[in-house]
């Protein structure tokens, strides 16, 4: 057997402990504790010197050619303490004497722990370099196939000059190649290993932050039912003081009714003392029945019903009711209805009266001249609403909303400026109460206004009937009639 061939022998046999290394430490070295996987592998580092020495080409019996240093150049790359290295150097040193005691055996103790030393100060210096780590791998090879080589020409029992000119030529370059190639390989072996750790570590990390996730995800399930078991204790609250204040305070409501209009005296005190207790007994309750209604939106029990509403006499209702305050504030109050309007639309009649009383109310509440409107006609939407809609237009020119308060205004009680409460009253509850009833009925409330400059405030509900009110230009004039343009304002 040939030089070439011992040398391709020790690689495979090399590779052959590479991977057999690499499997006990995927399967066993990870079980064991840290200083004994330092010992076994420093162990498994002399042992693969000694298979090279075992499978080496015998060029007498005493002299051996083998690979044994390439253990120990994987090893300046591994280790980070040159001590290490230099007990490796050693250790392969000591081993070369298990095939007998000799002169050649004594050169080859010397070979290896010079090179022990010479490996320890590479692993030293690789660790400050900022070379590459491939330019640094290259760099030690050379080194270390150098300084065997010299080793072996002056330590060994070869003539020096029978050495050089005979062996080395072929020795050296084959060493240095399959030193190469050794170590190429165990690089791949060390990144294949690296990114088998680092897939590990990933997954032990999602494993990890997934049993964070489910802890944090119930503990918001448990916080969330607290808070609406909360919210629902305070609903049921809000619903039951309302009912229980409404009583007395309807009473109180029909005695003060009774005084006013019973006094013989229409001027006397007590008439004026029964009027103001009646209004604001009715502004009370207005008040009692808005948080009533939040209550009942917050825990899901308010209800609407499917009739039919009469378009043209729900504006007429709402002429009536607030005709007296515009001429008290001495504004112009219109209703202006579309020729193309259904005679009914199939909704909720109280409901849609509430929304509109509502924004009717904030609308004379804000305004301090100039006029209120109610406008009602016919549009299409797109979007997740798709299709007809009737809409109720409510327009005024009273003091306006901020654009950036456009959201706050919907949310229960809450003012589009807190200076508003204290100068012009109210809870805030009119407008929340409106949006939720409008979703209710399967439409939505938009608005559109600028402070200084008015509001609009527009209803959209389904129209669902197809039976038109107006059937020509005449009716419609006839209706427009009734309460366009009527300036009440005194």
């Amino acid at each position: 057997m040939g030089l070439g061939n011992s040398f391709l022998i020790n690689l495979g046999m090399l590779i052959t402990v590479a991977y057999l290394a690499n499997v006990l430490y995927k399967y066993w070295f990870t079980r064991t504790s840290r200083t004994m996987n330092y010992i076994l592998s420093v162990l498994l580092m002399i042992f693969s010197g000694w298979i090279c020495m075992m499978f080496g080409f015998k060029l007498s019996d005493n002299v051996i050619f083998d690979l044994r240093f390439v253990p120990l150049l994987i090893a300046t790359a591994v280790y980070s303490q040159p001590l290490t290295i230099m007990i490796i150097g050693f250790g392969i040193g000591l081993a070369r004497f298990t095939f007998g005691i000799t002169e050649a055996a004594l050169a080859g103790f010397l070979n290896l722990a010079i090179l022990g030393i010479v490996c320890a100060g590479i692993n030293i210096w690789m660790r400050r370099s900022q070379y590459r780590f491939v330019i640094k791998g290259l760099i030690a090879i050379l080194i270390v196939n150098a300084v065997n080589t010299i080793n072996i020409a002056v330590l060994g029992v070869i003539p020096f000059k029978q050495y050089m000119l005979e062996i080395m030529p072929s020795v050296l370059p084959l060493s240095i190649g399959l030193s190469i190639v050794f170590a190429l390989i165990l690089r791949d072996f060390q990144l294949d290993r690296r990114r088998s750790l680092e897939l590990k570590y990933a997954n032990e990390r999602l494993r990890t932050q997934t049993k964070e996730l489910q802890k944090a995800k119930h503990i918001l399930e448990e916080r969330a039912e607290q808070l609406a078991l909360a919210s629902h204790h305070k609903s049921e609250f809000l619903a039951n003081m309302s009912h229980e204040l409404r009583t007395p305070l309807n009473s109180i409501i029909n005695l003060a009714q009774m005084i006013s209009e019973n006094d013989p005296e229409e001027a006397s005190a007590s008439a004026d003392y029964g009027r103001i207790i009646y209004r604001s007994g009715q502004e009370l309750l207005q008040i009692i029945n808005d948080i009533l209604d939040l209550s009942k939106v917050e825990a899901g029990r308010l209800e609407v019903v499917q009739e039919a509403v009469n378009v043209l006499e729900l504006p007429q209702m709402l002429y009536l009711q607030f005709e007296q305050t515009a001429r008290q504030k001495g504004l112009a109050f219109e209703i202006n209805l579309a020729g193309d309007l259904p005679a009914t639309i199939s909704s909720d009649p109280q409901r849609i009266g509430q929304i509109l009383r509502n924004l009717l109310s904030n609308a004379f509440k804000f305004t301090d001249e100039g006029y209120v409107k109610l406008e009602v006609y016919r549009s299409k939407t797109e979007g997740e609403q798709a299709g007809e809609s009737i809409v109720f237009t409510v327009k005024d020119t009273g003091i306006g909303i901020p654009q950036d308060k456009h959201a706050v205004i919907f949310e229960a009680f809450q003012q589009a400026d807190g200076s508003i409460s204290r100068k012009y009253g109210g809870t805030g509850l009119g407008l929340p109460i409106s949006r939720h009833l409008a979703c209710l009925l399967g439409g939505r409330i938009e608005v559109q206004s600028a402070e200084g400059r008015g509001s609009t405030f527009m209803l959209y509900l389904p129209l669902t009937s197809q039976e038109p009110l107006l059937q020509s230009s005449a009716a419609s004039a006839q209706n427009q009639a009734i309460f366009a343009g009527r300036d009440i304002s005194g």
